[in-house]
């Protein structure tokens, strides 16, 4: 049973006071400890604010528009991520057909799709329809060298920057008692926690962090900082339970899959920037690298995310 929910003026109100007040201590944090921007981690916790900050102005604005709207925002940030990852990938002229349509023809059909409610067609359409397309794209060109890496790194960047990305405006489409115009705020519950997580394991690896999980990859991603930024990440889930329809344990326990989730998203997208040696998947946000490594984690977290909402709590 889901429990009653604040009238959503008072929602919005209060997840405008939330961003102000954090502002307002990570502001004093830096004053107090990093007036030089010497603290790596109060400089991180400063720039991913002032990218919530950015993210909730978008969403405001192309919320106007109502569903259609925020599904158009993703629609665009799933397009600029789409283009980060291709140029981190290795093609050929003959990939050039293949990479038209994904930009032209897959991802517009696909966000048309969600914007549609369309469900039994945008879960399949990219990892079958969009996935037999493409190779046969390339393959009438001819060319055979390093074909399969090729289409490989094609569909991947498919399925990370516009399947998974689409799985968030996709949750406008869900019917959840209790949440009945309200799911503009499920989103943001979604994309607060995951988001939140990064931070927190970030702080927690700097404090308790002893033994990292994979050297190779992150010298700041630890055990400690992994478990304790998931703890944190669903406290924050419990807490924020009155964005939801849903009950406060049932919103942590969302807020717990969804952290972990998305932590080892991080890690994944972390193994291909180091397999290709860069930093950053893009330069859009000054220090902070481009679309994809402000939403690596929520990419991961999205479809898993929607279809546990979906499947629990989704009525016809």
């Amino acid at each position: 049973m889901t429990e009653p929910t604040l009238p959503f003026a008072w929602e919005i109100t209060a997840i405008g006071g939330l961003l102000v007040l954090a502002t307002v201590i990570a502001r004093l944090l830096r004053q107090r400890l990093s007036p030089s921007g010497e603290n790596a981690t109060i400089e991180n916790l400063n720039a991913r604010i002032m990218a919530w900050w950015a993210i909730s102005a978008l969403v405001a604005l192309f919320s106007l528009g109502g569903d259609a709207g925020v599904v158009t925002l993703f629609g665009i940030c799933a397009f600029a991520a789409l283009r980060e990852f291709m140029t981190l990938t290795a093609k050929r002229t003959a990939d050039h057909w293949a990479i038209a349509a994904s930009f032209f023809v897959v991802l517009p059909v696909q966000f048309l799709l969600v914007g549609l409610g369309w469900y039994g067609l945008y879960t399949v359409f990219i990892p079958v329809y969009a996935f037999l397309l493409l190779p046969i794209l390339s393959a009438l060109q001819g060319d055979r060298t390093d074909f399969l890496e090729r289409v490989a790194e094609t569909q991947w960047a498919l399925m990370i920057c516009v399947f998974c990305m689409s799985h968030v405006p996709a949750l406008l489409t869900l019917n959840i008692p209790g949440g009945e115009d309200r799911m503009i705020l499920l989103l943001a519950f979604l994309v607060i926690v995951v988001q939140s997580t990064d931070v927190l394991q970030y702080s927690w690896s700097k404090l308790i962090g002893r033994r990292k999980i994979a050297p190779t990859l992150s010298r700041t991603k630890t055990w400690q900082g992994m478990i304790g930024g998931i703890a944190s990440a669903t406290l924050l889930g419990a807490a924020l339970y009155w964005i939801t329809p849903f009950a406060p344990w049932q919103a942590a326990l969302l807020a717990c899959l969804a952290a972990t989730v998305g932590f080892f998203g991080t890690l994944v997208m972390t193994a291909i920037k180091r397999d290709r040696g860069v930093k950053d998947w893009g330069p859009m946000f000054a220090g902070q690298g481009g679309f994809i490594d402000r939403l690596d984690s929520v990419l991961f977290a999205a479809p898993v995310f929607f279809h546990v909402v979906r499947f629990f709590f989704h009525t016809p």
